[in-house]
């Protein structure tokens, strides 16, 4: 019912959609195509600094101490390999592709990640700090 209400409220709202005088109302994907390159601090830019975005993106579960780290080392452990795997930041057997699919698939218990929650830009710049072929 709220959802109905809000969008009757958007359609009959004179106000809403409007742009200031003088400027013309476009949607945000061709004001990113009129106005040439992405401001700085963008999320749709591509070269952002990988450790950071896995920093405060993936940190929560991936860091020490984490749910997905703690969960992966005991994965490894129960298969016979080294329980430093488990941290991703030290893994050496990960590839751009191995990260994007797990990233945008999920994994056992990682869900997975939406394009809103981690965009193609900044799933690029985590996968190349990840993965074992760094540029």
């Amino acid at each position: 019912m709220m959802k109905r209400f809000l969008i009757l409220l958007a359609m009959t709202s004179p106000a809403l959609g409007q742009a200031p005088a003088g400027k013309p109302h476009l949607p945000p994907f061709l004001l990113y195509q009129t106005r040439g390159l992405p401001p700085v601090g963008d999320r749709l830019a591509t070269g952002r600094d990988g450790g950071r975005l896995f920093s405060n993106k993936c940190g929560a579960c991936h860091l020490v101490g984490g749910m997905g780290t703690n969960l992966l080392t005991k994965q490894r452990v129960a298969q016979g390999l080294s329980a430093e795997g488990g941290l991703l930041a030290t893994r050496s057997d990960l590839t751009d592709g191995y990260v994007k699919a797990v990233a945008r698939n999920g994994y056992i218990a990682m869900p997975r990640l939406s394009r809103v929650e981690v965009t193609d830009a900044e799933l690029d710049s985590i996968a190349n700090y990840l993965s074992k072929d760094k540029k």
